[in-house]
């Protein structure tokens, strides 16, 4: 048994930590950066880490006590051709379930391991638990400083109160973080060159900037990925390293998906970093799977490729994405899994089904960004099985619509609807900034906006109502919010309702409605003000 005196010793004689400059490479090639967590069923959770070499044996010790970190697990250590990084990724299993853990993972280096407290992850709550909880929505979310999105980027932002500030700042006000696509947008490296916003290198050099980029982000999301479970879906910015082409004027030429070098495509960069639990859902790989949280059965699809039935995906070879990627499925393989997904749910314990897909069927946008093919695979499959909330990004403003079925507003709006609500938010911010919406808008628009960052926040009340408010990243007011009431029915025999965790409160500053940070979440939010600075 390797006991925690021991590995106490080893992080005590080991070389001492260096703050990390997001993007930079450690003195230590083996010290673990990138912290982050996904849930592997109700009893279980993936542990993730990046080294700048490959550990031998990537080792999770854990335990409920923090001086007890006797248990341990380990996994394997992966990269891809052109990656810089090794992605370590290790399953934590046999857990109970809603219980906090502590967390070290190996080649951790410390001042003082005595004074420095192990990271905590929560596993999920147990199905046919009515505990309210919330959960934090964000997509469309880029690498943030002069990599990315800052003042003097297309898309100007204070980049001291940015998205990922917010996150963090506001940590302990939900449980996980779900990202569905277009995560760090460092297939804008070459967009990015051209437009004169970056230091031009040779285009063969262009895979080290790629993955500057990539390592940059996941480094600022660190301070809440540790900690928090980060679920991500795929959007059309992970397929490759050139967002489907570029264009320079200047010299006449157009860079295609044939400028990436080998590991640069077909999604790997995004297979390799995550590990989703499509094992424990019967999915595929990070595309599309599912998993339970309490009263609700959350099920990510993928909208970039295996939209079967005929329909080529955008992201896939001759898509109108020019991606060149996938598929990874057999012919309906997706379409089949969602069917039986939502077919096998037990809406007494988990009345909330919540879908996610990055590319929106229903926007007040014309043209390529709207998939109409998307809503002829899936819209009747969500209809059949009576979702009740589907969120979209990839068009970069924010919309909440009515519920809708079939192009048409549901009569009864958000009082107990029979067709899904839609919601879309593209407004986590990166390099390019913010979208326009077109007029007129169309008849199920309830609410848009294009002008302030933010992410959603839902907050699961009971087994009947259920809130979406759309949070300004700057200053965390509540810009929008809207309740929506279900007539479901419940079997509460089971119900832990009268559990400890709760929704973080909402006070009132102002006049208006925000989100009240923890004092508790100082050394997170000066790690990640440190992080961010640049």
């Amino acid at each position: 048994m390797r006991s925690t005196f021991v590995i106490a010793l080893a992080f005590a004689s080991s070389a001492v930590a260096q703050i990390n400059v997001p993007g930079a490479v450690p003195v230590n090639k083996l010290e673990p950066l990138q912290h982050r967590l996904a849930y592997a069923g109700t009893t279980g959770m993936t542990v993730s880490w990046n080294t700048y070499e490959k550990v031998d044996e990537p080792t999770v010790y854990y335990g409920t006590d923090s001086w007890d970190l006797s248990s341990y697990a380990t996994g394997e250590s992966v990269t891809f051709q052109t990656s810089l990084t090794w992605s370590n990724h290790v399953k934590v299993t046999g857990l109970q379930p809603n219980t906090q853990y502590f967390y070290v993972v190996s080649n951790t280096n410390c001042y003082n391991c005595s004074e420095l407290p192990a990271y905590t992850f929560t596993t999920a709550r147990e199905v046919g638990d009515f505990t309210p909880y919330t959960a934090a929505v964000v997509v469309d979310l880029g690498v943030m400083g002069p990599d990315g999105l800052s003042t003097t980027s297309e898309g100007a932002m204070d980049e001291v109160n940015t998205t990922i500030h917010s996150l963090a700042r506001y940590i302990d006000g939900y449980d996980f973080v779900w990202h569905p696509g277009d995560i760090a947008y460092a297939d804008y490296w070459l967009k990015e060159q051209v437009q004169k916003y970056l230091k031009p290198v040779p285009v063969e050099e262009g895979y080290k900037v790629y993955n500057r980029l990539l390592n940059k982000y996941y480094d600022q999301m660190q301070p809440v990925t540790a900690t928090r479970p980060y679920m991500v879906g795929p959007g059309n910015h992970e397929a490759n390293c050139n967002n489907g082409g570029t264009t320079d004027k200047e010299k006449n030429i157009t860079y295609t998906v044939e400028l990436c070098m080998e590991g640069q495509t077909n999604f790997t960069a995004y297979r390799t970093h995550f590990r989703m639990p499509s094992a424990e859902s019967g999915g595929v790989d990070n595309f599309w799977y599912s998993w339970d949280h309490g009263m609700v059965h959350y099920v990510q699809i993928d909208t970039e490729t295996d939209l079967g039935h005929g329909y080529i995906g955008p992201s896939e070879p001759g898509g109108t994405g020019k991606e060149d990627s996938g598929p990874f499925g057999r012919m309906n393989e997706q379409t089949e899994w969602l069917e039986n997904d939502l077919a096998s749910v037990d809406r007494t314990k988990t009345p909330w089904v919540i879908v996610s897909a990055h590319r929106p069927y229903y926007a007040a946008q014309q043209g390529a960004n709207i998939c109409t093919s998307c809503r002829d695979v899936f819209e009747p499959i969500l209809l059949k099985h009576n979702v009740d909330l589907v969120l979209f990004g990839h068009i970069h403003f924010y919309e909440r619509n009515a519920p809708i079925a079939n192009g048409v507003a549901d009569p009864n709006e958000l009082d107990n609807p029979s067709a899904p609500w839609y919601i879309l938010n593209g407004l986590g911010g990166h390099y390019d900034g913010i979208d326009t919406y077109d007029e007129p808008l169309p008849d199920y628009v309830r609410y848009v906006q294009d002008t302030d960052y933010g992410w959603s926040k839902l907050t699961f009340h009971n087994c009947t109502h259920m809130t979406h408010e759309f949070i300004v990243s700057g200053n965390g007011t509540v810009l929008d919010t809207a309740t929506l009431y279900k007539n479901h029915t419940c079997d509460m025999s089971s119900s832990n309702a009268s559990g400890s965790n709760s929704p973080a409160p909402i006070t009132i500053e102002n006049g208006s409605a925000s989100l009240k940070a923890s004092s508790g979440l100082l050394a997170i939010i000066v790690a990640a003000v440190v992080m961010l600075v640049m």
